[in-house]
């Protein structure tokens, strides 16, 4: 029983300082949003596959090419991987990338009419898509509560103190679920980012100017160190 009660206790300290994480966050990045640019859902599944081990600045330099090219999901599902891959190339894994695009495009197009699906449980049977592409199309395109544990995302939640030690992203996921309420999962995620690009870099967090230094359990380390 004390053992429950222990576990207990840690997940309301953890609720109560991911209250704190987000009340400050939303201070500071009051406008939280997804860093790709895009216009349609279909366009987003297409950015965030061709996002993995590439910046999302250079995705947002590529992606206009090739809807200017392949304007809809109707024309990409009729593209030939190679078409495809001759213009994303510069994103790197172009094969398996144009690949992943040419089969999710074509499987919105022959099941789907072209609509990009809302439910988790029908974009994970999309090729090339995983959880946190799933989640970002429910996050940002459907407004239903989603968690994007992208690589900011898991990070800052350790350093922070918010997970312990947990580094797979359905995990993370997974203990956020736990601690964040529903509506202010996807939101958090894009500040994530922002912080980490902006404050809470990966070589060398700017712990002295972090709006979270109080609370972070890495920035007090430093403080006490």
């Amino acid at each position: 029983m004390a053992k429950k009660k222990t576990d207990g206790s840690e997940l309301e300290q953890k609720k109560k300082l991911a209250l704190e994480v987000i009340r400050r966050l939303k201070k500071e990045y009051p406008d939280a949003h997804c860093t790709l640019a895009y216009e349609d859902a279909w366009q987003l599944l297409v950015s965030v596959r061709l996002a993995a081990q590439c910046t999302d600045k250079r995705v947002d330099m590529i992606t206009p090419k090739l809807f200017e090219k392949f304007p809809s999901v109707a024309a990409l599902a009729a593209a030939e991987p190679a078409e495809i891959e001759e213009i994303v190339r510069p994103c790197g894994l172009g094969p398996s990338k144009a690949r992943d695009i040419s089969g999710c495009m074509r499987m919105l197009h022959e099941q789907y009419h072209d609509r990009v699906p809302d439910t988790m449980e029908e974009l994970l049977k999309l090729p090339g898509v995983g959880r946190k592409s799933a989640n970002l199309v429910l996050g940002d395109v459907y407004g239903k509560p989603a968690i994007v544990t992208d690589t900011h995302c898991i990070r800052l939640c350790n350093l922070i103190g918010l997970v312990d030690n947990v580094k797979e992203p359905a995990k993370v996921e997974r203990e956020l679920w736990k601690i964040i309420p529903p509506e202010e999962g996807s939101d958090l995620c894009h500040r994530f980012v922002n912080h980490g690009r902006a404050v809470c870099v990966a070589r060398h967090p700017k712990c002295g100017i972090c709006c979270l230094k109080d609370i972070c359990r890495y920035g007090s380390s430093q403080a006490a160190g």
